[in-house]
């Protein structure tokens, strides 16, 4: 018996009946030897880690553009924060935390520079449209590895793509991820957006605090708290209706307070303008684009969607860059 194998049967024996067996995954999309000392979901976790659009969410914005001190979340950290979440839940309830953290830290790949303006700006221009967890399976399936893609297992794929409010996970762990998103931005931009002055913990609505709690700490436990409580022993990741209730009443405040607030939001329309400006220069120019994604058209891909694929990769510096390497004049030198 091999390691891997080992591990398998461990999972059989260990964890609930409603888990996601890596035994019983549906498999990848092209057939490859299994490892002998992983299993899949372990090694959907190791291949995502290890890609380079991982590396790069540590220069993506998550709510606040270039904000000026050290300790604000990015798309990085931010992604960290829902592995983290998702592996004490799915650990609470004997489900596959494996599968959580690899469905947990892929979930943001596809993820544009400047956080959600620069998806909408990226939706807006592109005809075919652009959604971020749709653009993380692409990114997964498709971009990685010169375009070889990670071949990741169906179970992971679909976790990220349906890891959005409106998404319906197939697994009980890709419901958990989408739980931990949601608790994760909550929790961390209120944080972030304290620390900006923009909020005092006073501001959040009585009503709110009754329930879930005074403090960002409080409200983060009390939400995983409730998740595992109501959903030990069954086929299904739930919250108690007043929960679910207040978290909703507090995901409004933050938009109404952090997410549409005009100090926090003032250079969203930069970011945006300057994510315009760069797909509609490259779908001029595409020989300017790397040899890999030349190389998507050549094999056929719309070049709407690979000039998106590019403009969307990038960091928030790197577009910058490119942004003034095309249109900020330069001193005269000889």
């Amino acid at each position: 018996m091999t390691i891997r194998e080992s591990f398998e049967q461990q999972e059989k024996a260990y964890l609930s009946p409603y888990a996601a067996l890596s035994i019983n995954s549906k498999g990848r999309r092209k057939e490859e030897e299994p490892c002998d000392i992983r299993p899949v979901f372990q090694r959907d976790r190791d291949r995502i880690i290890h890609c380079k659009s991982f590396r790069r969410l540590k220069d993506k914005t998550q709510v606040f553009l270039s904000p000026e001190g050290d300790h604000y979340r990015t798309r990085l950290t931010h992604t960290l924060e829902v592995s983290q979440n998702a592996r004490t839940i799915a650990k609470a309830l004997r489900l596959n935390e494996e599968l959580v953290e690899a469905i947990a830290l892929g979930h943001d790949l596809g993820h544009t520079p400047f956080g959600h303006a620069g998806e909408r700006a990226l939706n807006r221009v592109c005809p075919l449209g652009f959604e971020h967890n749709v653009q993380s399976v692409r990114t997964v399936d498709r971009l990685e590895k010169g375009g070889q893609g990670l071949n990741l297992t169906y179970e992971v794929r679909d976790g990220i793509l349906n890891h959005q409010t409106d998404g319906t996970p197939h697994t009980l762990e890709g419901k958990i991820v989408q739980f931990s998103d949601k608790i994760a931005y909550i929790h961390h931009d209120m944080d972030d957006a304290i620390r900006a002055g923009i909020l005092r913990e006073d501001d959040v609505p009585g009503e709110i605090r009754e329930v879930i709690g005074s403090t960002t700490g409080e409200r983060l436990d009390h939400f995983i708290h409730d998740i595992v409580m109501n959903s030990m022993e069954r086929n299904d990741i739930r919250m108690s209706e007043p929960v679910a209730a207040a978290m909703k009443r507090m995901r409004q405040f933050m938009f109404e307070n952090v997410y549409q607030n005009p100090v926090a939001k003032s250079e969203e329309s930069k970011a945006e303008a300057l994510m315009e400006t760069l797909y509609l220069h490259f779908m001029k120019s595409v020989d300017s684009m790397p040899e890999e994604y030349r190389r998507l058209m050549d094999e056929g891909e719309p070049r709407e969607r690979v000039v998106c694929d590019y403009v969307g990769s990038m960091t928030d510096r790197f577009a910058i860059a490119i942004y003034e390497d095309i249109y900020i004049p330069k001193c005269w030198s000889i």
